[in-house]
């Protein structure tokens, strides 16, 4: 083997090993950058997760307070009823 052949050889092998190395690098930062998208992806799905339970509690509350206004209403309009019904009934003179 002549000394220029053995050099060749290192050197291709020195080649072959960075490619190597560069392909192992690639890898990796496709995976964090992989893991990293998941991570996104699963902060996103909690984060609207988070937002619909809020929306659903805020719908809760205000199905509440609008039950609560219709029950007022209602209370009022029974008052009012009544007191038409009293002011009613002296009008009405009983047919016998």
């Amino acid at each position: 083997m002549s000394p220029r052949s053995n050099q060749e050889t290192t050197r291709l092998v020195e080649e072959e090993e960075e490619e190597e190395e560069k392909e192992e690098e690639e890898e990796k930062e496709e995976e964090e950058e992989k893991e990293d998208e998941e991570e996104k992806e699963e902060e996103e799905e909690k984060e609207k997760e988070e937002e619909e339970e809020k929306e659903e509690e805020e719908g809760k509350e205000k199905e509440e307070e609008e039950g609560k206004e219709k029950e007022e209403e209602e209370e009022k309009e029974e008052e009012v009823g009544e007191e038409g019904d009293k002011e009613e009934a002296p009008t009405h003179s009983p047919v016998h």
